[in-house]
């Protein structure tokens, strides 16, 4: 078989690789990370490149995404298109992976240290004794005689329950081997290091002498987008320092959808290289973490992970292939606690990592973390929480009951299916406002606009149809006298920024048709919060808080959300962003054993509904599709 050179630009990076492999992998090969929505499908148009030099000849369909101008150019899409000659080829900018606004959650908790005890005092949540997944005690041993000649082990598992009242003890074949040698070596002083699984608790590691100020965690939120780690001192439970990145199997596939048909693909080779994608996110984000506090990664022994069912399903290596097909049955929802070198994770090689538990095929791991870092099973008052990303989950309960559903939102909060839909990185458009018929808008980073993201297209809806621009049905007044409105191919679409402003020297507009996908993103999850309300017989009125996580929402205007019919319209302040909750329940797990079973306990006694088998949900969504719903009495505070 014939090896070719395929040469990237702007990155100057070249790779060999194998006559008929496509683009797509070459540039994988050469770390050259471009979209791809639809997982190499060839139907989604993001991964668009230009042939600089060389000859290559992609699938005729695909051809479909370019105008006759491009195609002689030498456009092409990298998922299609593949290698059979020496290529240079140039990937554009609205094509490029790039780092987007990423929720870490760097804001620490408040803390009052005592003697093994940490009271958290945000929102008035539960207070949890500061009991680690993996803790280390430092023990000073009587030595044996012929009075006190218990074993070796039963006099370290003595002193452990002596010390902090745990009852019974494993231990590794490993520790065990070395146990009574380093014992005798070392004066019966050392420190051993004690885990904790749902079966009880074992000894993970025993070590001469006091090595007791060392001791690091790891929480993980592993996201569809993004990948937060957080570096924890497992002594105080104290964040020490926080990395993000984009989750690098966004090659594969924007959404979970096109990853589980990557994963499941016929020849049996999709799963690794997902798995393969994450880990390394998360060995990158330890590399910088160690490096930025000055410690080896040895010293971390213990992480959790929490992230929706499919990532937590990717991350372990199970395969994910039934969740997207009825009756949607995942592999698990209770993972097993393993080493985490076993995934190829690079902390200590004795170090534990705990994937927190699923609910359902679309509620996650991350929404048991939500419920834990919300505190909404620990109070009497009905709360809900909502995490909208390409899905919307909501959870609405107490300390008595949790329901929870998962809708589809689709890929337009997060700047997919819009004509000049952008996830949140540098050059989107986050903000807009029209006042006195002048528009103006802000970016991220304050950079030429690029294209808008979710929380702009939000805020553009609102003022299209507060002004009048747009009907209540989202439709555009064709009559109305506005340079900024125009037709193209006989769609009404909006200039938000004019050509000359903009880094591609091409409008950023939004269309009627890019209004329509909108209005069924919101309407899709604004019909499940009420479908959900109204299944446990509640009204809008009986939330005591609505808590919102993630990073879209932390970029939401509270009021706008409302009035577009996204959000219900209760009073602002009982709307309440509590940003990466699932980061924050990730390193509450960690850091808190009582918070880690109280996930597990969450995991086990929430109640899912599913949506697709709910006849009133699909009556909710059709009255959700009006601006802000067709029942108007439902948004009193509406003022337009």
């Amino acid at each position: 078989m014939k090896i070719f050179r395929v040469t990237f630009l702007p990155f100057e990076r070249s790779v060999e690789i194998d006559e008929g492999a496509t683009l797509a992998e070459a540039a994988r090969k050469a770390e050259v990370y471009i979209n791809n929505l639809c997982g190499g499908e060839g139907v989604c148009g993001e991964c668009r490149v230009r042939i600089i030099q060389g000859t290559a000849k992609q699938d005729e369909s695909a051809s479909a995404f370019f105008s006759p101008e491009e195609l002689e150019q030498g456009y092409v899409l990298a998922c299609q298109t593949e290698v059979h000659d020496e290529l240079t080829v140039e990937v554009p900018a609205e094509s490029m992976l790039e780092d987007e606004q990423i929720m870490t959650g760097e804001r620490r908790d408040e803390v009052v240290e005592g003697e093994d005890v940490v009271v958290r005092e945000e929102r008035g949540l539960a207070v949890y004794p500061l009991k680690p997944l993996a803790r280390k005690v430092y023990l000073e041993l009587p030595p044996p005689t012929l009075e006190d000649n218990i074993t070796d082990i039963e006099r370290v598992s003595r002193e452990l329950r002596r010390r902090i009242g745990w009852h019974s003890y494993e231990i590794s074949l490993q520790c065990l081997r070395n146990l009574s040698d380093l014992l005798r070596e070392n004066g019966w002083k050392t420190t051993v290091t004690v885990v904790q699984d749902n079966r009880g608790y074992k000894l993970q590691k025993v070590e001469p002498g006091d090595t007791t100020g060392s001791h690091y965690g790891l929480a993980v939120d592993v996201g569809t987008t993004t990948v937060v780690a957080q570096l924890v001192d497992l002594r105080t439970g104290r964040v020490l320092a926080v990395e993000g990145t984009h989750n690098m199997q966004a090659q594969y596939g924007e959404d979970v959808i096109s990853r589980m048909i990557y994963a499941c693909r016929k020849d049996g080779s999709g799963l690794i290289p997902l798995q393969e994608a994450v880990v390394r996110n998360i060995n990158d984000l330890i590399d910088a973490l160690v490096r930025r506090e000055g410690i080896r990664r040895e010293e971390i022994f213990a992480m959790t992970a929490a992230g929706n069912t499919t990532m937590s399903h990717l991350l372990l290596g199970l395969t994910p292939c039934s969740i997207r097909m009825e009756p949607y049955v995942p592999t698990a929802d209770a993972y097993p606690q393993i080493l985490a070198s076993e995934i190829g994770i690079r902390i200590h090689p004795q170090g534990i990592l705990e994937t927190l538990p699923s609910v359902a095929s679309y509620v996650g791991g991350d929404i048991v973390a939500g419920v834990i870092s919300s505190g909404i099973a620990e109070q009497e008052a009905i709360q809900g929480l909502i995490d909208i990303g390409t899905n919307g989950e909501i959870v609405i309960g107490n300390s008595d009951w949790l329901v929870c559903c998962s809708a589809s939102a689709g890929p337009s909060f997060e700047g997919g299916g819009t004509t000049c839909g952008m996830r949140a990185t540098r050059g989107a458009i986050e903000k807009v406002k029209i006042e006195d018929g002048q528009l103006s808008y802000q970016t991220i980073g304050n950079a030429a606009p690029r294209g808008i993201c979710g929380s702009g297209l939000i805020d553009c809806i609102y003022e299209l149809v507060k002004n009048g621009i747009i009907g209540y049905e989202g439709k555009f007044d064709r009559n109305r006298d506005d340079p900024r409105l125009s037709l193209a191919e006989d769609i009404p679409r909006y200039i938000i920024a004019a050509a000359e402003e903009t880094d591609s020297g091409e409008a950023v507009a939004i269309t009627e048709s890019d209004i329509d996908n909108l209005m069924k993103s919101k309407g899709s999850v604004f019909a499940a919060i009420k479908s959900l309300v109204d299944y446990i017989g509640l009204t809008f009125d009986m939330l005591d808080t609505f808590y919102v996580a993630g990073g879209f929402g932390s970029y939401l205007n509270i009021h706008k959300a409302v009035a577009i019919g996204l959000l219900p319209d209760i009073p602002e302040e009982r709307i309440q962003f509590i940003g990466n909750s699932s980061l924050t329940g990730a390193r509450m797990a960690l850091i808190y054993e009582e918070a880690f079973e109280k996930g597990r306990n969450v995991s086990k006694s929430m109640t899912n509904i599913e949506l697709s088998n709910y006849q009133p949900y699909m009556d909710e969504y059709v009255a959700s599709l009006f601006l802000p719903h067709t029942e108007r009495k439902l948004f009193p505070s509406v003022d337009y």
